[in-house]
């Protein structure tokens, strides 16, 4: 689930906050997103649907200002072990998701997890 400080102010009409993170060593890449689910932002996740990527984690709650939220995580399988992501793959998923993000006004700074953060 993202941290997310408040419901009050969205980065694109019905996104929260988005986080573009990957698990040690940091090759493969999930979009992490905090959306309100009575405003989805259906361009968005068709646009990420048609790039390859599917989601595998959703759940409702209400944040602590009283707002609903839904929280969205989305991964795309590569060609590399593990249906990880090859470099060229990496580059090229990496290239869509800021073209997709920016489109909508979100710039995006892909990360690696800690691993603390990624398999707790």
């Amino acid at each position: 689930m993202l941290f997310l400080k408040s419901t009050s102010v969205t980065k694109a009409p019905g996104i929260y906050e988005v986080d573009v993170a990957a698990k040690p060593p940091g090759k493969t890449f999930g979009v992490f997103l905090a959306t309100d689910p009575d405003n989805p932002p259906r361009a968005v996740l068709t646009a990420l649907a048609e790039l390859g990527f599917e989601n595998i984690y959703q759940q409702n709650y209400i944040h602590k200002d009283k707002g609903k939220v839904l929280d969205m995580h989305f991964q795309k399988n590569g060609t590399d072990l593990f249906n990880g992501w090859k470099t060229d793959e990496c580059a090229a998923n990496l290239a869509a998701i800021d073209t997709l993000f920016g489109n909508v006004g979100i710039k995006v700074a892909p990360r690696v997890m800690s691993l603390a953060e990624a398999y707790a």
